[in-house]
């Protein structure tokens, strides 16, 4: 057998990769987390699958679920929201993966910022304009972050900043990255990406939170930060561009 870690996107079903759709369809144990997943996405589990909803299991009920699916011979497709590569916690359940000699694969998912840099029709990196992309957190309740990561040390950079799991801390967000960005900063937040509910919200820094405030979103959110965002004056990709010699080697 072999659990597979799935990444199954933001939010809508069918942003789910062709792969991860067929894993899923053809294993006997379907592990997912109710309260992020769609539950459409069930729907592809084969009849009379073993689903398992992880959002109130912590770390030792959930290997047991895979520890027992091994046992049992059945392959485990293991959803978890957006891609496993950014704050999915698949690092401590692929750990103890390792430590008992169960095979595992990851399969990878449409991103949350990357679901909200589409709602926006934004691309996130503009020539002359913004080449780096943060993708980021801040301590709260959650594990602290890690010295030289705090939003303060980041914000030097200047560089588009793409917040996961902040927006209930939005005033704080807003207020340590005023002194780098200024007051007229384009910024976005997305909430709930990809789906029917789905809540755009643009303006600059300084009025962003106020917005996201009315607009009633806490989580299920990413808030972005960034000159790209706004960017209308820009050189042309050298990709494309009309003189370039695309016969020339690493070009």
């Amino acid at each position: 057998m072999t659990v597979y870690f799935i990444g199954a996107g933001p939010g809508a079903a069918d942003l789910i990769t062709v792969r991860g759709a067929r894993i899923l369809a053809a294993s006997r144990v379907c592990l997912y987390a109710g309260s992020l997943v769609p539950v459409e996405l069930l729907a592809e589990c084969p009849e009379g699958a073993r689903l398992v909803d992880t959002a109130d299991l912590d770390i030792e009920q959930i290997t047991a679920e895979l520890f027992r699916a091994h046992a049992e011979g059945h392959d485990v497709a293991r959803l978890h929201s957006g891609d496993p590569s950014v704050f999915s916690a698949v690092n401590e359940q692929m750990k103890r993966l390792d430590e008992a000699g169960i095979p595992y694969e990851v399969v990878p998912g449409v991103p949350a910022f990357a679901a909200a840099a589409a709602a926006l029709k934004r691309e996130l990196t503009v020539p002359t304009v913004g080449q780096t992309v943060i993708l980021t957190r801040i301590a709260q309740r959650a594990t602290a972050m890690p010295e030289g990561e705090d939003l303060a040390t980041l914000g030097r950079s200047g560089a588009l900043i793409v917040l996961h799991l902040a927006a209930r801390y939005v005033d704080r967000v807003v207020a340590e990255l005023l002194p780098h960005y200024g007051a007229d900063c384009p910024t976005a937040v997305v909430a709930m990406a990809s789906r029917p509910d789905e809540i755009i919200l643009r303006g600059p820094l300084d009025s962003i939170a106020g917005q996201v405030k009315e607009a009633g979103v806490i989580r299920t959110a990413v808030i972005m930060v960034g000159r790209t965002l706004g960017a209308e004056q820009f050189r042309d990709s050298h990709l494309y561009a009309v003189g370039r010699d695309r016969g020339a080697c690493g070009s």
